[in-house]
């Protein structure tokens, strides 16, 4: 009987590291190209995030994981965002200018349109196409935007951890996530990949459900 049972943890175990192993070159493969059970390979990723995050700390750089992550589940939700019909687009304070006069509320940063940063422009823009921009100062802030503005799309614009961590948060919430990274990250006057923001969007206009 014990040694049913060691068998049995024993293939469980080496299962687990063998399917983790072939979702992360799958997910490195993602960067460059579409691949086949984006979605599948993703959930794998994230229910061993953390003992995967463990190794890649002590043997590498885990903000690759992360950036592997977002790009798998990019792949498998550019579809279903496509059929969404009440889009916003959220983003980090930390791309505001340095002197932003901007005051703070439970929706987040409220823009005044200084021009003094991207954000007033890629505001402008993003409306045209029936999109609200918030500017979060958190996390729990996504909460609050969704109680005063449903939406079944969000475009998250922030770093790959952060876009990951907002994924997994939403995800079973039917709410269909999709990330555009941040050029830098370290949560302080970070910089927004517009030419990357504006071609999403015209993307996911061009291509409706």
């Amino acid at each position: 009987m014990y040694s049913l049972i060691g068998k049995a943890l024993l293939f469980t175990a080496f299962f687990s590291i063998l399917i983790s192993i072939i979702a992360l070159l799958v997910s490195r493969i993602s960067l460059k190209r579409n691949v086949w059970l984006a979605g599948f390979f993703s959930n794998v990723l994230d229910f061993f995030y953390l003992p995967i995050k463990y190794f890649f700390y002590k043997f590498s750089d885990p903000r690759i994981l992360d950036k592997w992550i977002v790009s798998l589940k990019n792949i498998a939700n550019m579809s279903d965002f496509s059929k969404t019909k009440n889009r916003i687009i959220v983003i980090p304070h930390c791309v505001r200018s340095l002197d932003c006069p901007a005051p703070s509320t439970i929706l987040g940063i409220q823009c005044q349109n200084c021009g003094k940063c991207i954000v007033t422009q890629l505001r402008r823009d993003a409306e045209q196409y029936g999109y609200l921009l918030y500017i979060t100062t958190g996390s729990s802030a996504i909460v609050n935007i969704l109680k005063h503005k449903p939406a079944d799309g969000i475009l998250g614009i922030a770093c790959d951890y952060e876009i990951n961590k907002g994924m997994r948060a939403l995800n079973g919430k039917k709410i269909v996530t999709y990330g555009v990274p941040l050029l830098n990250d370290g949560c302080y006057n970070t910089k927004v990949d517009y030419k990357k923001v504006i071609e999403m969007i015209e993307y996911f206009d061009k291509n409706k459900g």
